[in-house]
Formats: structure tokens, sequence, C-alpha cells
């Protein structure tokens, strides 16, 4: 019972760190209006906290198997609170994203815990029902935070969607104290180097992939104040990345064949579940969650709704997912766990496309929320599943440094998620908006240009204040907006069938 009852609380770490996650999408306009951040701006608020999550998750993950798994999760629940009030402190832009990111650090400490108490706690038909409670507390927490971000942010102010993290994050301390076993493995010496590449990995491919659309992809036609060539710095980060990347591989592979510890489980690849899992996971996640970036500022922006309607909206999310956990745990152990997760990436393609036919500048919310359902359940039911595939054959002594690699699957794949579909929705957004207001004779050029780079520079929270002023070129700004987050929606479900295609390497055997 104790284990079950550790499980609740580790589940509640979780959903910590995931609503936390998403929650910032609903206040997003809010923070936009009182602190004035641009649209680069707004996706670093997000990619801060994701990119130092995904690149201290192997880092962490291998600590947590040297150091135990318990004291690592309960440090990281300690900093992401202590952040949060930082977070909801920021009087700026610049001082809310360096916040985001300590929370990263704190979250990168969490994720991979959770799983590995997880992985070397429960065995069999157990380690099943955990990983469908474990999965599903994501895609449930997903949903639930843009509602209680819609709450806090329509009736207090956007600053309690972080407080509310710190009473959270005392009672997940002392239910993990009191119920969570701690466990850990022989300490091994700590890959640095590795370390340090990963980093300047995650950060120089996620930057470039941000920063394109401001700096330019290739010739610099916005060049930040510290860059003098004519070339954008985005070729010069891509180049970073790739330079790490063959780094990072041999650096690993040389300390492996010395016996040495290593940040990236080169070993572990070996095993095909684990291998053939983890590419599924990096691709299906560059889809799973683009959705939840863009929706909230297309039902605010032109549909009107405040941050709490917003957030009732995004709740059928969360229903479907945790309709979907009871099917998981209904034919879990009856049906492999990959068939499963392909159901659930298929679910969430349709449910995708559905919003996507549904989006426009006169939809209603019951327009919306089928096709949400249908992605929840999708969400609910791939994601625990995949966890469980991944981490089936990986040996108990390896499981901090196997969950870690998995994790970073997964975030790696939502940092570039979101940062290719975030510059699909704004570069589509300014490109549809201009090509509108062409047409628009009596609209000066200037003016034009002006009114383009107000609006995507808002995120769209310009377009109700530019309707008192031109109606027009309002309409115009709300009907190329649905199209950017149409075009975003379709771009997720093209990434999602990738993951699906990834899926079929993966064997159909039960877990056992």
């Amino acid at each position: 019972m104790r284990r079950w009852l550790g499980l609740v609380f580790i589940s509640i770490a979780v959903a910590l760190i995931i609503v936390d996650s998403t929650i910032v999408n609903v206040a997003i306009p809010s923070i936009v209006d009182e602190l004035g951040i641009s649209s680069t701006e707004v996706q670093w608020v997000q990619e801060t906290y994701t990119l130092v999550f995904a690149s201290l998750l192997l880092v962490f993950g291998t600590l947590a198997d040297r150091f135990g798994r318990r004291r690592l999760l309960l440090i990281g629940v300690v900093v992401f609170a202590l952040s949060s009030v930082l977070a909801a402190l920021a009087s700026d832009g610049t001082l809310l994203i360096a916040s985001r990111t300590l929370q990263g650090l704190g979250g990168a400490m969490i994720l991979p815990a959770s799983l590995s108490i997880i992985n070397a706690t429960f065995r069999g038909r157990d380690r099943a029902i955990a990983f469908a409670v474990w999965g599903s507390t994501i895609g449930g927490m997903a949903a639930v935070g843009p509602l209680l971000g819609g709450w806090l942010t329509t009736y207090f102010s956007w600053r309690w969607a972080f407080g509310i993290n710190v009473p959270l994050g005392v009672i997940i301390v002392i239910g993990v104290l009191v119920f969570a076993l701690e466990s850990r493995e022989e300490p091994r010496r700590i890959d640095l180097v590795g370390a340090v590449l990963s980093v300047l990995l995650f950060a120089s491919l996620v930057f470039g992939l941000i920063e394109g659309r401001t700096y330019g992809w290739f010739l610099s036609n916005n060049p930040p104040s510290f860059w003098t060539l004519d070339i954008s710095p985005i070729p010069f980060a891509f180049l970073v990345a790739l330079l790490a990347l063959v780094a990072f591989v041999a650096w690993g592979l040389w300390r492996q064949r010395r016996g040495e510890s290593t940040m990236l489980a080169f070993g572990l690849l070996r095993i095909p579940s684990f291998r053939n899992g983890n590419i599924a996971a990096l691709i299906v996640s560059l889809g799973e969650f683009g959705i939840i970036l863009s929706l909230p500022l297309w039902l605010q922006n032109v549909l009107g709704y405040d941050a709490l309607q917003t957030g009732f909206v995004i709740l059928a999310l969360a229903i479907g997912s945790f309709v979907a956990s009871g099917f998981a745990g209904a034919f879990g152990n009856r049906i492999a766990p990959v068939l499963i997760v392909r159901v659930g990436i298929l679910a969430e393609i349709l449910g995708l496309v559905a919003v996507a036919l549904a989006i426009s500048p006169d939809a209603e919310w019951w327009h919306i929320v089928p096709g949400l359902f249908v992605y929840g359940f999708g969400v609910g039911c791939a994601t625990a599943q995949l966890t469980g595939v991944v981490l089936k054959d990986v040996p108990v002594d390896q499981s901090g440094q196997g969950s870690g690699t998995q994790s970073t699957s997964r975030q790696i794949g939502s940092a570039l998620g979101i940062a290719i579909l975030g510059t699909v929705l704004f570069t589509s957004l300014g490109a549809g908006l201009q090509a509108r207001l062409d047409d628009r004779a009596e609209i000066p050029a200037s003016v034009r240009s002006q009114i383009v780079e107000l609006v995507v520079d808002s995120s769209g929270t310009a377009i109700p204040a530019l309707a008192e002023r031109s109606p027009d070129a309002a309409a115009d700004a709300r009907a190329a907006f649905s199209d950017a987050t149409r075009y975003s929606a379709l771009a997720a479900a093209g990434f999602l069938v990738l993951g699906f295609l990834a899926t079929l390497r993966l064997g159909s055997r039960r877990v056992e």
C-alpha cells in the first residue's frame, strides 16, 4: 500500500511540472499586456524552461541513480517551488525568462527521478498500471493546467499561475518523505564533458529554430547588437549544434570503450525496444503538445474568450486523457502496449485534423471540443504505454539513466516542436496578414507593415485594440491568425504521422 501512496505523490510532482508548462500558455496574453513582452520573448518564456529541462535530464537521471532517486526528486520540488516565487514576482520579460530557466532546472530533477522510482519499485502488471497512472497524469494535467491558469488569471492575476506551485510543493515534499521509498545504485564519476556538450547542442539548436525568423535564416536582416557580420548568426548556431552533436557522440563512445560512465546510455541503445522507442518518442513529442502553444492565443485574441473560458475549452483534452487512462488500465495487460501506443497516436492525428478543420474567425467552442477530446484520448493512450515500451527491458541499476534518456528524447522533441510550430505559427501569421493587407489600397504601405509587426510581436493581443481603429484590418488579422493556427495544428499532425511510422519498428509483444 505504501508504494501506491508514494506513486500518488510522485504523480502529483509530475503534475506540478506539466501543469506549469501548460498553465503559462493561457496566462501569456495577460503577461504580454502587463510586461509588454514580444512574440519572440513569448516563445522564450516557454523555451527556456523546456531547453534547460531537456539539456539536464540526462545529468539528473544519472545523479538520481547514484545519490538517491527520492532525494533528487525532493530537491527538484524545492527548487521548482522557489523559482516559481521568483516568476510570480517578475517585473519584466527578462526576469520572467530567468525564473523559467530555474524552473527548468527543478523540473529536470523531478521527471527522471519520478520515472526511475517507478521503474525500480514496480514489476510486471503493477508496473504497467503505475506507468498508466504516470502517463495519464501527464496527459490530463496538460489540459487541467490551462483551466487552472485561466481561473487564476481571470479572477486573480497571472502571477498566481506561478504562486500556486508553492503550496503544491509543500504537499509533495511531505507525501514523498512519508510514502516514497529511497533507492540508489553504486556511485560512479559524472561525465562532465558530455553534460556540457549536451547543453551546448540543445541550446544552439533551439536558439537557431526560435530566432531564425527574427535574425534571418541566412542573411542578417535584423542582427542582434553583438553581431557585425552580413550573414545571420542562425547558420552558425546550427553549425555549433552539429559540431556539438558529433563531439558528444564521439566522446561518449570513447568513454564507453574505457568502461566509464556516459551522459547518454549508449549501451542501452543496443536494446531494440529502448532504441526504437526513443526514436518514436522524440518524433511523437514534436507534434504531441503543439496545439497547446497556439490554441489559447487564438481562442483569446480571435474569438475573444477570457482566460477561464479558454481553460474550459481545453479541459476537453484532459477529459479525453482521463478516459484513456481507464482504457489503458483495462486493456494494458491484454493488448500489446505498442498497439495501444499506435491507437493513441492515430487518435491524436485525427483530433488535430478535426481541430484544424474547425478553426475559423467565426468558430464556436463546440466546434473545437470534439477534436480536443479525441486528441486528449490519444495523448492519454500513447504517453504512458510508450514509456513502458521504452523502459521495459532496461536493467534496474540503469533505470535512472534509461528514464533520463527517454525523458530527454521526449523533451528534445517537445523543445523542437515548440520552436518549429511557433515559427510556423508566427511566420504564417506575418505572411498571411501582409498578403491580406496588401489588397487594401486605402491603407498606406508603411501602415500595413506596422500593423503586421504589431500583431506578430504582440502574439495577437493587439487585435482587439486594432479593431477599434481599423475594423477591416482587425478582421484580416483574425483571419490570418486563424489560418496560422490551422497550419500549426496540421504541422503537428504531420509530425505525429512520422511518429506513428516510427512505432512500426517496435515489437508487439506484451510487457512481462
